[in-house]
């Protein structure tokens, strides 16, 4: 398959070029764990263990605002960690607006890495008590994109608030976009009522994982061909870093991952999510924002963590 510079024609006039994005959803603390030495049960192992701000909507809009993109942040931390987390935020060039839970704590992950694969030990804390409902009218009014992920959702009792959200970024004339997040999310939620809570979002990037769950289908072009026939442009983000990205008008285009030093693959779709929305606004290439997709995926790869570096 040879990597052609497809465009696909805008809808209407959205989005407006040039207008803020949106995220919404998980802010944490990460714990990263990379063992030194073959694990074995109930002895010590020798590891680097790393701790940063991680949460993949948080994520994603910390490597926008690196990429000089316009961006606000809706999320949820602990009362202790309001400033820290607003300030880490700021630092990335992000417009954080953090609610604060004076009961729970902020919400933290410890993830386990060995090479490209990792294991995730989940708690929401703060951030689970946060739904759709909380993000402003004011920022979805002004916003060109609105961005939320899979971990939001599965939280969710009920899909009803998101198809809201949805239908309030419409209104303001934003697109709508969605990182699914991991397989293990959509296996617990049911591929189908994940599908049918994020109905209608115009971007959409799953990785290889969370597409075959999504759609059954092993081979990564048929799977993002398949989901492209449900949203508008799906780039699917495959272990190293590249994508296939599909269209419902256009023939599917492979976009090679960026050589660069390999730390870890924490944050992986956040930054390669990022790439791509920083410059889909005025592009409209499915080549163009594939490539800044994967050049800040590779620039995540190589650092510890999920955030930009400083």
């Amino acid at each position: 398959m040879t990597l052609a510079n497809h465009r696909l024609r805008p809808s209407g006039d959205r989005p407006r070029a040039g207008s803020p994005v949106l995220v919404f959803g998980d802010v944490l603390d990460d714990i990263i764990v990379s063992p030194r030495t073959a694990e074995v049960a109930g002895s010590e192992t020798a590891a680097t263990i790393r701790h940063r701000a991680g949460g993949s909507a948080a994520n994603t809009a910390a490597w926008l605002g690196s990429l000089g993109v316009e961006v606000s942040f809706v999320g949820r931390v602990g009362t202790a960690d309001l400033q820290r987390h607003s300030r880490l935020l700021a630092d990335a060039g992000v417009v954080a607006r953090l609610a604060y839970d004076a009961h729970d704590p902020t919400g933290t992950v410890v993830i386990t890495v060995d090479g490209s694969s990792r294991t995730m030990f989940t708690d929401r804390g703060a951030g689970a008590s946060l739904g759709p409902d909380d993000v402003p009218d004011d920022l979805v009014a002004g916003a060109g994109l609105v961005h939320f992920t899979g971990y939001t959702v599965a939280q969710s009792r009920s899909p009803v608030a998101f198809r809201r959200l949805v239908g309030r970024a419409r209104e303001a004339g934003a697109l709508v976009s969605v990182a699914p997040g991991s397989g293990s999310i959509v296996r617990r939620f049911g591929a189908s009522a994940f599908l049918g809570a994020v109905q209608g979002a115009d971007l959409f990037f799953p990785s290889d994982e969370t597409a075959r769950e999504l759609t059954g289908l092993d081979e990564p072009v048929a799977a993002a061909t398949a989901l492209a026939e449900r949203f508008g442009v799906v780039a699917l983000v495959t272990d190293d870093g590249g994508a296939i990205v599909a269209s419902r008008d256009l023939p599917p285009v492979v976009v090679d991952s960026v050589t660069s030093r390999w730390v870890d693959s924490v944050g992986l779709v956040d930054a390669f999510s990022a790439g791509f929305i920083a410059v889909w606004p005025t592009s409209r290439s499915l080549v163009i924002a594939g490539r800044s997709g994967a050049r800040a995926a590779a620039r995540a790869a190589g650092v510890a963590g999920g955030r930009p570096p400083a």
